[in-house]
Parts: structure tokens; sequence; C-alpha cells
């Protein structure tokens, strides 16, 4: 029955995405939905940027290693990041019409600097969407005793399908009913296990007091190494075409900024389950539960629930990943499109040619990325790796774009290029015990603003 439910599951969300690729027209109907989508399909949509293999397996396991201090990157600093791009971005970035992230640096900085800024921003994509089709993968392998490397094909081939077809339509409609599902799920399932243990009470009574340990002690490094936690997502997944597109997917910029507060709460509170439902399974299962951490969680519901419950929290489980994974595959396809291929090859291309080049970047991401994932297994460090490279070369030059006039050109270009250089040595050399996204940001900041203020003649006409 188990199997037969994830079969259907995945027809059913096939089906749906054949479906929703009847309202696509154009590449705008595409890449953003036209930007039509109501206060509940934009607000699921932004909840499920995220919540997918990193919250379920990544975060539940770190947090049984470590508790709330090893989970800040994720689910607090992705609930931040939400909050910041609702209240500095969403609005600004809106009411400019733009396609895609990467039009932005285009239009502020110029055609190199928008290409530069495209090509670092795509590539992170890659380990990204890796870590999803990791997670999938453990999900039939469990079920259905697969290996890991035929479950990752399989994920792949499903997400890109309805990805590839229906676009930013059919992701928006499937996260609506996969949140749904996930919500639902991951509550019944937390409430059985609640029971089981004897109630929330008995639960935390068993757990450290150090495991709620939320702020750092007053030691220099560790306050550096919190803020660094906080940043990784809170900050490096500001400048990102996923959360830029389903922001601007929303009908008006009022509905965009109230979708990003709304999909913040909704994300931070449904996010704590999974690590309650973990300390349940510890509680009640103990040294049983002597596996890899990421596999934690499904084989104890596997192993010691009844089928309800399965397919309750393997339906949550494939939801939260599939709406993470379509999104992350369109985003890299949208940019190497509208940002890359269009302006190196100097060509006019017609909107349905576009719309072609941007459903073949769907599977070139998709299948690099399924290449990788039979490589990289660490779901949490995969998806914390990949907003690093867009925080220490992308957030300085788009948040002093927004804000300040004396932006230049030149600014931008030593901000990505020294931010980029500075993070590869201190990440390569191991300089300072200090993590390498912390001096490598600073100088990023530091560079735009040194760079603005010698070049001026390289500033663009201010838009605002």
């Amino acid at each position: 029955m188990l199997l037969g439910s994830i079969i259907l599951y995945l027809l059913i969300t096939i089906g749906v995405g054949y479906w929703a690729s009847l309202r696509v027209k154009t590449s705008g109907d595409f890449i953003l939905a036209g930007r039509s989508l109501p206060f509940l399909l934009s607000s699921s949509a932004l909840f499920a940027t995220w919540f997918g293999s990193e919250t379920v397996f990544g975060a539940s396991s770190e947090f049984l290693k470590g508790g709330l201090y090893a989970v800040i990157e994720d689910p607090f600093g992705a609930a931040l990041c939400l909050i910041l791009f609702g209240l500095l971005f969403a609005r600004k970035l809106y009411n400019m019409n733009l396609l895609t992230l990467g039009d932005f640096f285009e239009f502020r900085y110029g055609k190199r600097v928008g290409l530069v800024a495209s090509v670092l921003m795509a590539p992170p994509y890659v380990g990204y969407i890796a870590a999803q089709l990791v997670a999938m993968s453990i999900v039939l392998n469990v079920v259905t005793g697969i290996d890991l490397w035929t479950g990752v094909v399989i994920s792949s081939f499903v997400v890109t399908f309805y990805t590839f077809v229906g676009g930013m339509w059919a992701i928006s409609i499937t996260d609506f009913v996969q949140s749904i599902i996930i919500i639902a799920g991951l509550f019944v399932v937390a409430y059985i296990m609640s029971e089981k243990a004897g109630g929330v009470a008995v639960v935390f009574s068993e757990v450290p007091k150090e495991n709620f340990q939320f702020l750092p002690r007053f030691e220099s490094r560790e306050i550096i190494s919190y803020i660094a936690a906080w940043s990784v997502l809170g900050l490096g997944s500001l400048p990102s075409q996923d959360v830029f597109q389903r922001a601007m997917s929303s009908g008006s910029a009022q509905i965009a900024v109230r979708s990003c507060y709304f999909a913040a709460l909704l994300y931070l509170t449904v996010a704590m389950l999974p690590l309650f439902i973990s300390l349940c399974a510890k509680h009640i299962y103990g040294d049983q539960l002597n596996v890899s951490e990421q596999l934690t969680l499904p084989l104890m519901v596997m192993e010691h629930t009844n089928i309800i419950i399965q397919v309750l929290f393997f339906g949550s489980l494939l939801s939260a990943i599939m709406s993470t994974t379509s999104s992350a595959i369109l985003a890299p396809a949208s940019i190497l499109a509208e940002n890359i291929i269009k302006p190196l090859s100097g060509k006019e291309f017609s909107d349905k040619q576009l719309l072609r080049i941007t459903r073949m970047g769907v599977l070139l991401f998709s299948a690099v990325a399924t290449v990788m994932a039979s490589f990289r297994t660490n779901i949490y460090h995969l998806v914390g790796e990949s907003s690093i490279l867009s925080l220490v070369t992308l957030f300085a030059p788009l948040t002093f774009g927004l804000y300040w006039k004396k932006t230049s050109r030149t600014g931008a270009i030593l901000s990505m290029i020294l931010g980029l250089g500075s993070w590869f040595l201190f990440n390569t050399l191991r300089i300072t015990d200090i993590p390498s996204l912390i001096p490598a940001t600073l100088i990023s900041m530091s560079s735009l603003i040194i760079g603005s203020l010698l070049f001026r003649k390289s500033r663009l006409q201010y838009f605002y």
C-alpha cells in the first residue's frame, strides 16, 4: 500500500505539471507564472523555497547531534531571509518589472556586470538540486530497497518532467497542494509520536538543557561563528533567483511583501516539527536508531509505525522535497537563457526561442545535479555550500545597488571578484579559524564601497 501510494502520488504530480503547462504561452509565464499568483499560492511557493531535504533530513539529524545551536542556519536563517526579502527587496524589485535577478545587475550596472553576476549566480544551484535528489532517493531506498543511484535517477526524472513542461505555473500549483500535505502530514506524525513517547513534557524532560541553547557564549570566536550560521541562508539566499522568482510571481508588490512575511512565520513553525519528531524517535527507540543520522526519521517511521502514519510521513516528505527541487532547477535555467546565452549570442531571440532555451536549461542543470548527487550525499552541507558563493559575491552589489546611489560598475565588479577570491583563499589556506565567509563578505562590501568612491565615472544613472 505504501509503495502504491507513492507511485500514485508521483503520477498525480506529473499530471498536475502537464495540466499547468497549458497556461504557459510565453517565457514570462514559464519563469514567473505571468506575475499573477494570489496570496495563498505566492505564500505556499515562498514557504516551499527551502522546506525540503535540509529541513526534514539535514536539520533533524544536526539537531540530534548539537541541539538548536546546530540548526541556526536552517530553519532560523532561512526564515530570516524571507523576512529581510519582504522588508527590503520585494517591493523595489517587483516595481522594476524584471524577469530574472540577473536583469537587475544588467539594468543597474550594465551588460558586462550583469553577465558576470549571472555566471556566479547559476552554478551554486547544482549542489542544492543534488541535495534534494539525494533526499528523494533516500525515501525511495527506505520504501522500496532500491539503491541510491537508481533512486536519484527516478527522482530526477519525475521533478524534471513537470518542471520542464509547466515551469513556474506547475511549481506554484504543486507547491500549494504539497504545502497542505507537508503541514498536515507532519502535524499528525508529531502528535502520534508524542503520544507514543508519553507526551511533550516527557520528551523534553530527557533533552539536556544545553541542547536548547540558542544564543552564543560571550566569546569572540563563538559569536563570529554564530553570525556566520545566520548569514549562510539569511543573507546568502537574498541574491538568489529562486527566492526572487517566487516573490516576483505574485500578483502585486503588496502580495509579494505579505507573502514573504507569512511564509517566514509558516516556515519557522512547521520546521520545528521534524526536530520534535526526531526527539520522539530518540526517546522511544534509543540505540535502535544507530544508523546514519539522515536515515533516522525515515527508518524509524518505516519500522515502527503503521501504514497510515507511513503514508502521511512519506507523502509529506516527498511533497517537501519535490516542491523545493523544482524551483531549484528552474532558477538557474532561467538565468542561463535570459542572462548568459542571450547576451553572449548577440542575437535577438523570439519569445518562443527563449522558452525553448530555458527548457533546455532545465534538462542541463538537472543532468549535472544528478551526476553530483551520486558522489556527494551529505544534504545539510550541500545546501549550505550552495548559498555561500552568492553571499560573498552578490549580496553587496544587490543591496548597495538598491539603496546607495553612488554604487558604480567598477565597485560592483571588484566586489564580486575580490569577494570570491578572498573566500577561496581563506577556505583553501585556512589562514584563520574564523569561518571564511565572514572575511570574504566584509572584503566584498569594502571593495564595493571603495571601488564606487574611487571610480565615480563608472556610475550609471540611478533609476529610482
